[in-house]
């Protein structure tokens, strides 16, 4: 069986990608918490919100890279059989 080797540079791309979906949740967070005019402390006390919003920003990311991964793969797949002729 072989084995799956993941490259330190992709998951250095993705941490940095999810620590800023963790940076734009909190961000939203605080944005909240002046717009409704709630004590400070709702950035400890809400922090599984950031969380899972953190989660559910990092799939939707996944879906639309699947979407232009499916898009673009036709178009790949015409430039490697014109490459090889």
């Amino acid at each position: 069986m072989k084995d799956l080797v993941i490259k330190g540079k992709w998951i250095r791309r993705e941490l940095i990608i999810l620590s800023i979906l963790l940076l734009i949740a909190v961000i939203i967070n605080i944005i909240g918490i002046v717009q409704h005019n709630t004590k400070w402390i709702e950035l400890l006390s809400q922090l599984h919100v950031v969380v899972l919003l953190t989660i559910i920003l990092y799939v939707l990311l996944w879906v639309i890279r699947l979407i232009i991964i499916l898009i673009s793969l036709p178009f790949k797949k015409q430039i490697t059989k014109a490459q090889n002729e």
